[in-house]
């Protein structure tokens, strides 16, 4: 599914995409299902639905992917354009990280744990980014903006989606 979110640019010229960067949302927090997230990513969020939505007001941002707890894959902006999803980061003493990578964005929280139908979506999705792009590492938002984001916390499996996706142990996050 395509939902094409206004929020990205172009990426520098000469660059690569060697990074994946995994998160998590939802609107409001622990809500799911709803039309809310991919609202934001394409600035039409109705801020005055829920209280806790008017901090967002004025936000521009989107992901490459969002993968729902059904795990249906929707694409908002193109892995060939720079989606604004790290924000203020740093990965291997690069910043920047929009620049060099693609952004999914999971359906959950930090504490609730994520669906097998999330993991089976993310580790194909996965496998096609890898074989299109030299993606050689795959860090949480937590990772490359810490003390910033917390996402996609501790109830992402990493051990789970490194065997699914085949990363080697070196390409993920430290245990």
């Amino acid at each position: 599914m395509h939902a094409p979110s206004p929020n990205h640019d172009e990426r520098p010229a000469g660059g690569d995409i060697s990074l994946l960067v995994v998160h998590n949302i939802s609107l409001p927090p622990g809500v799911f299902g709803g039309t809310e997230v991919i609202d934001l990513f394409l600035n039409r969020l109705d801020y005055d639905s829920h209280s806790w939505l008017d901090r967002l007001r004025g936000l521009r941002v989107s992901a490459h992917f969002f993968i729902r707890r059904n795990g249906l894959i929707v694409q908002c902006v193109s892995t060939d354009q720079r989606a604004w999803h790290a924000g203020v980061s740093c990965f291997a003493q690069r910043e920047r990280c929009n620049d060099f990578s693609i952004g999914i964005e999971l359906e959950g929280t930090d504490e609730l744990p994520y669906t097998d139908a999330q993991y089976d979506a993310l580790t194909t999705l996965t496998s096609a980014l890898r074989a299109r792009y030299p993606l050689q590492h795959v860090r949480g938002h937590e990772h490359i903006a810490p003390g910033r984001k917390t996402d996609p916390g501790l109830a992402f499996d990493w051990q789970r989606y490194g065997a699914g996706s085949g990363w080697l142990p070196e390409q993920l996050p430290p245990a």
